[in-house]
């Protein structure tokens, strides 16, 4: 009960994590280029499962690999607009808030300007800039950084100052810069009679969502270029109400502010069932089972025991979970701990339980083979064993041997200590018999177990010394 519990709360945390991941990129990227691309990925991906869930391999693989490249392009060619909405001013504009509380933009002066200036027969080129960064589209700006004001318009485009030939950019209620140069449009369907601001209008209104206002010098009149589009505005009623949509101006009333509202509350809704399903998809789907050999991993021994002898060194997982996520699990996903803190000196008994199992999310575990472990655990000591030569084959019949020592005479071994009381002799390797003609010495090794080390002797081989007498062998018959 206590497991399953664990994992339904996993979950939900799980999915709420991501909805609202989804749901503030949606209040982040509302409005840009960005969030349609990103939407049309999705459903990419949804088409993407669809084709592997009725077995369409070569349509999903196809598709699959065309959504990756689809995220990187978005990278790269939406690069400014995601650095825009990261460079947030604070976290809580990034992580928490809905509406975004600018400056407004006093849209009455800047229209009262150019209707004027244009009257006068003053030219003029204003951009304000909408959700997309204008960075690589706009150059040679002179910072400016004042506050709007109908004098401060007027001055920039006297036409005794330097900058009046440029454009100025507006964002909330200041000129960020004057001066600019913008990106001319070779449309070849443009009226004849436009000058070089118009058509510099008309090119930023092709590469960007900004809106530009020209006062045309010539002419006398006012020029908006938006969305690829140049059109002749005639009143400021009608100037001011292109800019108020354009910057996203919410009327003050309570239908328009439930409008809003009810947007943002279907956005979430969408998120949350997009990101369920999702889920659903990668953590139930059709059920599969599987069976995974996993290696035992051990931690918490204490400092001077060691690990002598395991009954078994993988174990057999029996899991269940949606094919999706199953195909793609390995070894490296999942692993099994023993805690050998508890552990005493001798044969330990360990039962593999849930809480010995590491399984990613959506993977659930059915039964294990072996349940339990056995596990002999000792610690290191040193012991003194006399040496002792072992024989093998046959000497001469006239050879005897009469005395065999060792230098050093007695082994100093470590080791497992349960290992280690099991040894009253140690003896060498195989001598063998028939190579024994006269007295001499040799180097010979011990014949030990891996765990054992010998702490004395020559790179631990000892000098074995024999000595021999010859026997008289009576001759047959006489």
């Amino acid at each position: 009960m206590t497991h399953d519990f664990i994992y339904r709360w996993r979950d939900i945390l799980d999915i709420l994590i991501m909805s609202y991941i989804l749901f503030r990129l949606y209040v982040l990227f509302k409005g840009t280029n960005v969030l349609r691309v990103l939407m049309g990925i999705a459903v990419l991906w949804i088409f993407q499962r669809i084709a592997l869930y009725v077995g369409l391999i070569v349509t999903s693989w196809a598709v699959q690999g065309f959504t990756a490249v689809a995220a990187i392009i978005i990278i790269v060619i939406f690069r400014n607009e995601i650095r825009t909405v990261l460079q947030a001013k604070n976290i809580r504009a990034l992580l928490w808030e809905t509406r975004h509380h600018e400056v407004e933009t006093p849209v009455n002066i800047i229209t009262e300007a150019i209707f004027e200036m244009a009257k006068k027969g003053t030219g003029a080129i204003m951009v304000i800039p909408g959700k997309e960064d204008i960075t690589d589209s706009v150059h040679s700006g002179i910072k400016w950084d004042g506050s709007i004001s109908k004098e401060m318009i007027l001055s920039v485009f006297w036409h005794e100052n330097p900058v009046h030939d440029g454009a100025a950019i507006i964002q909330g209620n200041r000129i960020m810069q004057v001066g600019a140069v913008l990106p001319l449009s070779h449309r070849k369907d443009l009226p004849s009679y436009y000058g070089m601001r118009h058509r510099a209008a008309a090119g930023l209104a092709e590469n960007t969502d900004a809106l530009i206002i020209v006062s045309s010098e010539e002419r006398k009149n006012v020029v908006m270029a938006k969305s690829g589009e140049i059109f002749n505005v005639y009143t400021e009623e009608e100037l001011s109400n292109r800019i108020k949509k354009h910057l996203g101006i919410i009327d003050e009333k309570r239908t328009g502010y439930r409008k809003e509202k009810m947007k943002l509350v279907t956005a979430a809704a969408i998120s949350l069932v997009l990101i369920t399903g999702i889920w659903l998809s990668f953590t139930r789907g059709v059920d599969t089972i599987i069976t995974l050999e996993v290696p035992v991993e051990y931690t918490g021994s204490q400092q001077d025991m060691i690990l002598l002898d395991t009954s078994v060194k993988t174990v057999s997982l029996n899991l269940n979970g949606s094919a999706t996520l199953l195909k793609n699990l390995t070894t490296g996903n999942v692993k099994i701990t023993i805690d050998l803190t508890n552990g005493e000196i001798g044969k330990n008994l360990f039962y593999i339980t849930n809480d010995n199992i590491s399984l990613p999310p959506g993977v659930f575990l059915r039964n294990t083979t072996p349940s339990s472990i056995n596990i002999v655990l000792d610690k290191y000591s040193k012991k003194n064993v006399p040496i002792q030569a072992d024989w093998k084959g046959k000497k001469p019949r006239d050879i005897q041997i009469s005395s065999v020592s060792f230098k050093p005479a007695i082994a100093i071994l470590s080791g497992p200590s349960l290992l280690l009381n099991e040894i009253s002799t140690v003896y060498t390797d195989k001598v063998p018999l028939e190579n024994i003609t006269e007295s001499g010495m040799m180097l010979v090794n011990l014949d030990l177990d891996d765990k054992i080390k010998v702490e004395n002797g020559s790179n631990g081989k000892f000098t074995m010394e024999y000595i021999i007498s010859r026997q008289v062998v009576a001759i047959q018959g006489q």
